[in-house]
């Protein structure tokens, strides 16, 4: 049985980055190791240092074709496969092909020299990722017809952002590396504008951040390993369905936001034992709180709250915890006596506890911030 292909991306915020480049370069160092590697596709532009880069790596010719009386040339996709390379070149994952190819999208090509054991190496635009079509529709006033899954390129073994900032793209632009020279002052008006690329950077890298988030969150669980890593502040707040919530959910986001790049979630824990919760229309508003505010809304089931909680927190890597303290005299609530005290013991020395009470959070004290004690003896 062939073993299937592994797949790497290289992934730019706009044209001109430099991914092809990067591509061809990362071809060729792989054949100066021996590794059969061919072009597949491989789109220049006319770009001198790119078709530089391409020099004396073999290219499969492209299939000719024709389409409303207008020639074409599309990659060659059982001309790749006969040839069963060990590596493939294969730019512009997000580009449909002319009717009358096997596959409608290059992705899909892709995915075929994939299943057939050969290993991939591609470039995409953050713009051409299928979720992001109407943010980056609002940026820039132009709405991609190219898009690709975000699944294909989230699957991929391998993602590397080539990074540029706006002003050296748009130097670039000016110096007549990206477009030809009739293309290059509508182009800084207009797509290449310094807050469309600036906006498009951003994007790029918080997608790419929250990938390398979902690798190592399989990484720890693949290894068994239960202490969160802090790689960057994630703030979760513990609520209970009580009045308090609003304000110990706006709390954990002003929290989060003093970080650069942190994140804050919330956690409801349900009782498994069939007894009457709180109430459904109080946890609907406040989970559209949570959202509204960038958060990301979580519920569990657990007949011990404060286990449950902690399990979760271990489980997203977070490093803080909000809790509400509940009063002595009231029992009712699901952080009751002993449940703060017992997530607090239970936090260890890599998650901060932030306790709440009722009346600093009504009236939006400050929170109070208790540490895990570091030794028992």
């Amino acid at each position: 049985m062939v073993s299937r292909g592994r797949l790497r991306v290289y992934l730019g915020a706009a044209p001109g980055v430099g991914k092809t480049y990067d591509m061809l370069a990362e071809g060729q160092r792989r054949a100066s190791r021996g590794t059969d590697v061919v072009i597949a596709y491989v789109e220049d532009y006319g770009r001198p240092l790119t078709r530089a880069m391409a020099e004396g790596l073999e290219a499969v010719p492209r299939r000719a074709m024709s389409y409303r009386n207008c020639a074409f040339t599309e990659m060659d996709l059982d001309a790749v496969l006969a040839r069963r390379p060990q590596v493939a070149l294969v730019d512009e994952l997000a580009h449909t092909n002319v009717p009358g190819c096997r596959h409608e999208k290059r992705w899909q090509d892709v995915e075929e020299l994939l299943e057939a054991g050969t290993d991939v190496i591609t470039t995409v635009n953050i713009q051409h990722l299928e979720s992001l079509n109407d943010v980056v529709e609002q940026i820039t006033g132009i709405r991609q017809q190219e898009t690709v899954p975000d699944d294909v390129v989230r699957g991929a073994d391998q993602i590397e952002v080539v990074d540029m900032s706006a002003e050296a793209l748009r130097r670039r632009m000016a110096h007549g590396n990206i477009y030809p020279p009739e293309r290059i002052e509508a182009a800084l008006a207009n797509f290449f504008r310094a807050g469309n690329l600036t906006a498009l950077r951003e994007i790029a890298l918080l997608w790419a951040a929250d990938r390398v988030e979902e690798a190592l969150l399989r990484y720890r669980a693949d290894h068994g390993i239960q202490q969160p890593w802090s790689t960057r502040e994630r703030v979760l707040v513990a609520l209970s369905g009580g009045a308090e919530g609003d304000t110990l959910i706006r709390r954990a986001k002003r929290t989060a936001s003093r970080g650069a790049g942190s994140e804050f979630l919330a956690v409801h824990v349900s009782r498994d034992d069939g007894l009457t919760g709180p109430s459904p229309r109080l946890l609907a508003h406040q989970r559209a709180l949570v959202e509204s505010l960038g958060g990301s809304w979580h519920a569990v089931a657990g007949g011990d709250p404060a286990q449950a909680v902690l399990a979760f927190a271990r489980q997203v890597n977070a490093t803080q915890i909000v809790i509400g303290a509940t009063r002595r005299s009231r029992l009712k609530g699901l952080f009751g006596r002993g449940t703060g005290e017992t997530i607090i013991e239970g936090s260890g020395d890599d998650i901060d506890v932030y306790v709440v009470t009722h009346s600093e959070a009504a009236h939006g004290h400050l929170l109070h911030r208790r540490r895990p004690p570091a030794n028992d003896g």
